[in-house]
């Protein structure tokens, strides 16, 4: 079963980033125990334009950013997802593409390792985890390369 729905917002669209976004998010369910959920996510790519616009309308934030999440259920409501009858979104991730290719430049990754690396951690704000605390971003940065290295997408550094 897919675990995305994939749209774009004012871009191409490519077959390419589909199969890489489907790909990491069932290593994401697979990691977390989540493969027999009847879930998904809606995975939106887009333009820094809109993702700012987007960023600006529901974080009162007038900043492009790279990724934005939006999750459906508090962390401790998701085990509750695991009979449902119906599929279920978990939540949506919006990811700007331009971004994406830009950090890939800077921090010396491929464009692959990029975008891998926005899917895993709108995926796990999905989920709940969070990165304001230094604690927590341990945390989250843990469970990032950990499903990370099992798609063998390291870093490049």
């Amino acid at each position: 079963m897919k675990k995305s729905e994939i749209e774009y917002l004012d871009i191409e669209e490519n077959k390419e980033y589909e199969e890489l976004i489907e790909r990491v998010l069932e290593e994401c369910f697979n990691t977390e125990n989540l493969k027999d959920y009847n879930i998904y996510i809606s995975v939106t790519l887009t333009n820094p334009e809109n993702i700012r616009r987007l960023n600006k309308e529901y974080r009162n934030i007038d900043k492009e950013t790279d990724v934005l999440s939006f999750p459906m259920f508090e962390k401790n409501e998701i085990s509750n997802l695991k009979n449902i009858q119906y599929e279920e979104a978990l939540g949506d991730i919006i990811i700007s593409v331009d971004r994406v290719k830009e950090q890939a430049e800077e921090y010396g990754h491929s464009f692959e390792r990029e975008l891998s690396y926005m899917i895993v951690h709108g995926f796990y704000h999905l989920m709940g985890e969070d990165h304001i605390k230094e604690e927590d971003k341990r945390v989250m940065r843990e469970k990032e390369e950990k499903v990370l290295g099992k798609l063998n997408i390291l870093r490049e550094d």
